[in-house]
């Protein structure tokens, strides 16, 4: 327990330090002792609950939401983007500024980067500054050719990021999702193909989306799904996809024929690279972010605050 006259100098000492704003050596001179000990009265205040310090910014509750779920899914790294309030073209901006910002202050010896497809890693490119990366080369780690919603396919994407850094970059002449197997096998049998996809195996760092069949699908509206499809997916377990692979509620990816006619590197394969960074934006995917995060595809998720609260109430 503390004495009436050990209390006293503490509020003295805490309150010429908090209220008044002196430093610590100020209030040395002022009270007649070392620095040290002042240095020790404030701890001591806090010990003794006389000081309580509370930080009062927006990203508090997000730094929670990114811890919390960081231990729950033992991931390297969570950011939680607080755009709780925003519209979601907005949201995916944001989410884009922070994910550009994120990699690319990450990019020592790195000399390979994989990039999925999707709005929300548009939006990355989009945000990612203009830099001279030359030793780096951008790989699509999903085929993408078609003539709807080119601007968000994996090697319009690759070719962007490519600019933004002054880097180069490879293109996957074949579409994400072929007609038949057949056709499948012999497209990634040609050179050209296969060299790619074996570029996508061995890069270092992997930029994916997680997409949602069901709720405002990307790949419904490209045309590479139909009604027939979203409704066989349904039935096979499937809640959502990481570049264009099928996974149910497990992470597993399902087993459905839709899965052998994709043209990408593989959910196993991604998970043997070293860095996947998941880049995701919308409520709408909750069910397919905890897929993919059960499924330990990931090592960061850089996500929305409404999305993330979402995630932890599942």
């Amino acid at each position: 327990m503390l004495s009436w006259e050990e209390r006293r100098q503490l509020v003295k000492t805490a309150n010429l330090y908090y209220i008044e704003g002196l430093t610590q050596e100020q209030i040395a001179k002022k009270i007649g002792v070392s620095r040290p000990v002042i240095s020790k009265h404030l701890q001591k205040a806090k010990d003794y609950g006389i000081v309580e310090v509370f930080i009062k910014d927006e990203s508090v509750h997000t730094v929670e939401l990114e811890e919390k779920i960081k231990d729950s899914y033992g991931l390297k790294d969570v950011v939680v983007v607080p755009a709780s309030n925003q519209h979601s073209e907005l949201r995916k901006k944001a989410i884009g500024k922070v994910a550009a910002h994120f990699v690319s202050k990450r990019l020592k010896n790195v000399t390979k980067i994989g990039i999925g497809w999707g709005t929300t890693l548009a939006q990355f490119v989009q945000e990612y500054p203009y830099e001279r990366r030359e030793g780096i080369k951008i790989v699509p780690l999903v085929g993408g050719m078609g003539t709807q919603h080119v601007d968000i396919h994996a090697n319009q994407l690759a070719y962007e990021l490519a600019k933004k850094m002054n880097a180069s970059c490879s293109y996957l002449y074949a579409p994400a999702i072929i007609d038949s197997e057949e056709l499948k096998n012999r497209l990634i049998n040609m050179l050209d193909v296969k060299l790619v996809l074996e570029e996508a195996r061995n890069v270092d760092i992997a930029l994916v989306g997680i997409g949602s069949p069901y709720n405002d699908s990307t790949l419904q509206k490209i045309g590479y799904l139909n009604e027939n499809d979203i409704e066989e997916l349904s039935k096979s377990g499937a809640v959502g996809d990481i570049t264009s692979r099928f996974l149910n509620s497990n992470g597993e990816g399902i087993n459905h024929i839709i899965n052998d006619k994709v043209i990408g590197i593989t959910l196993d394969e991604l998970k043997e690279v070293p860095l996947v960074i998941g880049v995701v934006e919308g409520t709408n995917k909750v069910e397919s972010i905890l897929g993919a995060l059960k499924g330990n595809y990931l090592d960061v998720l850089i996500i929305d605050e409404t999305t993330a609260m979402a995630i932890l109430e599942k």
